[in-house]
């Protein structure tokens, strides 16, 4: 069997420009963009070692033959922090749907929930 390297989640999106934005304002960097001009059917972004791709929704049915599945919570993307009710706060005051106030959990975390512009839940997690 071959092995495998590099994983990453590709988020599927009608709206890949938005969605590539919304991921660049927490920090991502983009790293990958097809095509290399105009609107973009797949972005992948990176930050701290890890990677996520933006997919168009009408490119994977065409291109690939499958049935993504446009909204909704279908992943979620975790973002660790040193400050989850300041990062929280501040994503909620830029329009994020607040899905879960920060709170404990396992005794050792503290744990928010928003979304990106799709619907995919963001985590955003501290330790205690």
């Amino acid at each position: 069997m071959s092995t495998f390297r590099a994983p990453q989640v590709i988020l599927f999106s009608e709206d890949v420009p938005r969605a590539a934005a919304f991921y660049a304002g927490l920090g991502f960097t983009e790293t990958f963009r097809v095509p290399t001009e105009g609107e973009p059917i797949h972005v992948d972004l990176a930050l701290d070692g890890y990677r996520i791709g933006v997919a168009s929704v009408a490119s994977t049915r065409d291109d690939h033959g499958l049935d993504p599945v446009p909204q909704g919570q279908r992943a979620a993307v975790i973002l660790w922090t040193d400050d989850t009710a300041g990062a929280y706060a501040a994503l909620t005051a830029n329009g994020s749907p607040a899905l879960a106030a920060p709170h404990p959990w396992l005794d050792r975390l503290l744990i928010a929930w928003t979304a990106d512009p799709d619907g995919n839940p963001i985590q955003i997690v501290q330790q205690l």
